[in-house]
């Protein structure tokens, strides 16, 4: 998952301190970032750091050329951060919604997430939504950002070693994805915004893929997405089933211990779906290490977790088909997506849904 960073403390907080470090975090980083050329003639970088390097100009390129994404100092540079994670997003939910806490500000609208560069100041303000305000909560790492393009005259969003070692189609992904938020965005919409970037990510890997990556490349990528698309069918038919009961039982006439007890069944049915996955993936012979990642999403799962997920899928579907009602053309499809993103949330929304409805040749 990304996050839209900077992008919101420059425009608005809700506290000083809060601003401080948003800012404090991102120069630190900028600060740490050099071209990419210069990593590439500097005789300490590893062999390794150079070819994927090599690799991320290449998809850099690509790109501008192929998807015609913004031509922009973005990507151009280089920073180890000494970390796992650029920022960590706080989520949270009421405990019989699927519907995020938001934080407002200036320009930029509401967001369901509020992002930390300090790993310890996020779970502090997770422990303190839990506590004083009874809400699940979840805490994630998130391996890059963007800044809208706001400051690429200041050098632009740099790769990074959080996502830099990425396997060549996920490594392309994420460029896509952060380069797709330079080219739309809609205040108050995250859905919208991080549906759009995931379209532009898959669609733009799928290309990638096709045309530039080797069979290797290609396999692993399979195998990888193969075990993603799974994931997620299960994560969207949980979500279903937890929307279902919510809606059912509006606060105002909840059986509280008994709607305590249809959640707990749904999300017992989710820990029995993951461990089937699990087993046969183990049955085809395939490393139990693949389902690392997930172990712990499934460990911590709650309406948190589910919702922020929600807002990387759930559009996507109806982004694809606009750009195959686009004649498959990548600027008549963004000329299209900054058209929607005028618009009110509800009717941007309508009409999306729209294409999902049209056939399309």
């Amino acid at each position: 998952m990304a996050s839209l960073g900077l992008a919101l403390a420059l425009t608005g907080c809700t506290t000083a301190s809060y601003y401080w470090q948003s800012v404090n975090g991102h120069v630190q980083m900028m600060r740490t970032a050099r071209p990419v050329t210069d990593w590439l003639n500097d005789g300490r970088t590893s062999e390794a750091l150079r070819t994927r390097l090599l690799l991320s100009q290449r998809i850099r390129d690509f790109a501008i050329v192929e998807l015609k994404l913004p031509d922009n100092p973005s990507y151009r540079s280089y920073a180890d951060l000494q970390r796992r994670a650029v920022v960590w997003n706080v989520v949270a939910a009421p405990p019989y919604s699927l519907t995020l806490k938001t934080w407002c500000f200036p320009v930029t609208g509401c967001v369901g997430y509020r992002g930390y560069f300090d790993e310890a100041q996020a779970k502090a303000e997770a422990e303190l939504l839990k506590t004083a305000d009874g809400l699940e909560v979840s805490v994630y790492g998130v391996p890059a950002y963007s800044t809208l393009g706001w400051l690429n005259w200041a050098g632009g969003d740099p790769l990074l070693n959080t996502f830099i070692g990425y396997p060549e189609g996920e490594l392309a992904r994420m460029v896509f994805h952060e380069l797709a938020h330079q080219v739309a965005f809609a205040s108050d919409d995250m859905v919208f915004n991080e549906s759009f970037a995931t379209a532009v990510e898959r669609l733009g890997a799928e290309r990638w893929l096709t045309t530039q990556a080797s069979p290797a490349a290609r396999a692993e990528y399979d195998s990888f997405d193969a075990q993603r698309r799974q994931f997620r069918a299960l994560t969207l038919s949980t979500r279903r089933a937890l929307k279902a009961i919510y809606e059912a039982n509006p606060p105002m006439k909840q059986d509280e211990q008994a709607l305590a007890a249809m959640k707990s069944g749904v999300m017992q049915r989710f820990r029995d779906g993951y461990m089937a996955l699990k087993a046969a993936s183990a049955q085809r012979g395939e490393p139990p290490a693949q389902w690392t990642g997930y172990d712990a999403w499934v460990a911590r799962a709650n309406n948190a977790s589910f919702a922020a997920q929600a807002a990387y899928d759930d559009l996507v579907p109806a982004f694809e088909a606009l750009f195959q009602a686009q004649g498959r053309d990548w600027q008549q499809f963004y000329d299209a997506v900054k058209q929607l993103a005028k618009l009110s949330k509800d009717e941007r929304t309508l009409q999306l849904k729209h294409y999902l409805e049209t056939p399309h040749g």
